[in-house]
């Protein structure tokens, strides 16, 4: 009899990826065989947590001197929709010519328990492997089996999983059931839900309260720049001020020039990219995870579900090469010169489960036009931050004058750029994105030459009013820059 090795995918479009790396390329009920090798999928979660009625049929009603439920021994149950999938991968993984059974879900912490409550319910004692790569380029594909981890060394990111899932299931059937009953109507608590809705009412109450105060700022325009005084609560002080500025002259008290740097973006992790994609794309986080993951399984990016900014070192000489094949696929970089310098991402020691989200060689071959639009704007956003990243820093020098009027101490600000650097690739993005030139290189905000003790004189002085601002209602963006996500 002619043995086997069994593999088990996430999704069915991931398992035929893989089958075509290593051969297994005749089609069966449910599976993919040849070349020694078997590949079947799991459909998402097979299998979860049961209800609280099968650990006694009482439940079934919702009472309050039942709670709290706590269940002693837990159950795993699979769904009635995906019976016919369990039922195939269980005569897989007992098949007696079956001899090792290899774990191809994704290599995160969902994946790790996707496949564990497969193996598990099905009773299988074959040895485990687990295949953990995070790209699905056929050079990775054909590395990560050439390098099967023993399964064992994920058991405490199976517990992770599976720790989150009876957390979820703990608070969501005895809050749900308390709150309930005691208000006679359906309120649905969470673990993560409840929480983050309590932020939104206490932010809503603060915006509800919120008295604005009144601010004044005198404004002194001058030869060449203007000139703005401290805020001031008092109106008539700032008039006061205003009207002995008028006409008057102004003496340069000190002018401050400083070079300065600005260092390259770090890579995106998944959080970062969902913040950005939302700010500038306008995509809710799980758009831009949808679509991302749509590009991991086409082979175009690393894989999504990443908590690290960082390449690690044996990437570094293969990064040029990348790094020139995605400046060439990127229209927005027409006419800049390309720099790659892979220290500025290189950080083995900030790379965990998996490096930093970057587009795959598989970029140069790609059809790019013919991708959905949500997943282009996507791709291009996680090349223009590996463009960014290891560009040269932006180098412009600050130009500080403070000036003195009528007992009023004014200032300005002014830049001017020396070297572009990263930015100069990020304004060709933005002005791509609104169909407009990009900015020229050098003045950004100038100011004439000064020195100190020089004066000057006011052409005209006036005082603007303002307020101070509520707090802003919560958006994705602020949600991801306070840490608040529902992320497996």
């Amino acid at each position: 009899m002619a043995q086997h090795k069994l593999v088990i995918a996430e999704k069915p479009s991931v398992a035929q990826s893989l089958a075509a790396v290593i051969g297994a390329t005749v089609r069966k009920d449910g599976y993919l065989e040849g070349n020694g090798w078997r590949v079947s999928w799991c459909v998402g979660h097979l299998a979860g947590l049961a209800d609280a009625d099968s650990y006694d049929p009482k439940y079934a009603k919702w009472r309050y001197d039942d709670l709290p439920i706590l269940p002693e021994h837990w159950q795993m149950v699979v769904g009635k929709d995906k019976k016919k999938q369990f039922d195939i991968l269980k005569k897989l993984m007992n098949a007696p010519d079956v001899t090792e059974v290899v774990n191809a879900c994704d290599a995160g912490r969902e994946g790790e328990l996707i496949f564990r409550s497969v193996y598990e319910l099905a009773g299988c004692k074959k040895p485990m492997k687990r295949l953990w790569i995070s790209s699905m380029e056929d050079s990775a594909i054909r590395e990560g089996f050439a390098n099967l981890r023993p399964g064992a060394d994920y058991d405490g990111l199976r517990d992770a999983a599976l720790c989150r899932a009876k957390a979820d299931w703990l608070v969501g059937i005895n809050a749900t059931r308390l709150f309930s009953v005691l208000y006679h109507r359906t309120l649905n608590i969470g673990r993560v839900m409840s929480p983050t809705l309590a932020l939104i009412v206490q932010r809503e109450a603060e915006i509800d309260t919120f008295q604005p105060i009144p601010f004044y700022t005198v404004a002194l325009e001058l030869p060449g720049l203007t000139v703005s005084g401290e805020r001031m609560a008092d109106k008539a002080a700032a008039e006061q001020l205003k009207e002995a500025c008028q006409g008057a002259n102004v003496t340069i008290k000190k002018v401050e020039c400083k070079e300065k740097s600005e260092k390259p973006p770090a890579l995106y992790d998944l959080t970062t990219l969902q913040r950005d994609a939302n700010r500038l794309l306008g995509f809710t986080a799980q758009q831009t995870l949808d679509y991302l993951q749509s590009l991991y399984e086409k082979k175009l990016c690393t894989y999504p579900r990443t908590d690290s900014r960082y390449l690690t070192g044996d990437m570094a000489d293969s990064l040029p090469v990348l790094v020139n094949l995605v400046a060439n696929a990127m229209p927005f970089r027409k006419g800049i010169a390309i720099t790659c310098d892979p220290q500025t991402v290189i950080n083995d020691k900030k790379v965990t489960d998996h490096h930093a989200v970057i587009p795959t060689r598989n970029l140069k071959d790609a059809d790019l036009s013919a991708l959905p639009a949500g997943e282009k704007a996507v791709l291009e956003l996680v090349a223009l931050r590996l463009l960014c990243a290891v560009a040269q820093p932006h180098i412009y020098s600050e130009t500080v004058v403070i000036a003195a009027c009528a007992d009023g101490e004014f200032t300005t600000k002014g830049k001017t750029v020396k070297h572009p650097g990263w930015k100069a690739l990020e304004d060709a993005y933005r002005a791509k994105m609104k169909d407009t030139e990009p900015k020229k290189e050098g003045v950004e905000k100038a100011l004439p030459e000064l020195t100190e003790g020089q004066t000057l004189s006011v052409s005209a002085a006036i005082v603007k009013e303002g307020k101070s601002s509520p707090p802003q209602h919560f958006t994705e963006v602020i949600c991801y820059e306070r840490g608040i996500r529902n992320r497996p």
